[in-house]
């Protein structure tokens, strides 16, 4: 097993020191700073979209499998989802709000911020 390989680990960018976030982690930045902006919510289409605009606009890579990957981050990290197995509620930085109709996904802000700063210490 490489470097990159094992699940956890940031992968260090050829030519340089710099390290970056593993993929899976780079999606749950990308859904927070997204939700983030929008207390209310935000419908799934809409978070799909404005992750693949900021993504052209920094000339970032958007795989066939982007919206397949930003829905298993946010399931992953959910309140109420089934795929939250390893995340109880109170742990969880994704929600549906009940009072908006239709897939609509938010953000804990508090829980996001804590997930954000545990996660960037790690990488450190």
């Amino acid at each position: 097993m490489t470097h990159d390989e094992r699940p956890g680990l940031c992968e260090q960018t050829r030519g340089s020191g710099a390290r970056k976030p593993p993929p899976d982690q780079s999606v749950l930045i990308e859904l927070i700073k997204v939700l983030a902006a929008h207390p209310g919510g935000l419908r799934r289409w809409s978070v799909m979209r404005a992750i693949r605009n900021e993504r052209e606009r920094a000339a970032r890579d958007i795989p066939q499998k982007l919206e397949d990957e930003v829905e298993r981050t946010f399931r992953r990290f959910c309140a109420e989802s089934d795929d939250a197995k390893a995340h109880v509620a109170a742990d969880a930085v994704f929600y549906r709000p009940r009072e908006k109709a239709g897939e609509v996904w938010a953000v804990f802000p508090d829980r996001a911020k804590a997930r954000l700063e545990a996660d960037l210490a790690g990488i450190n």
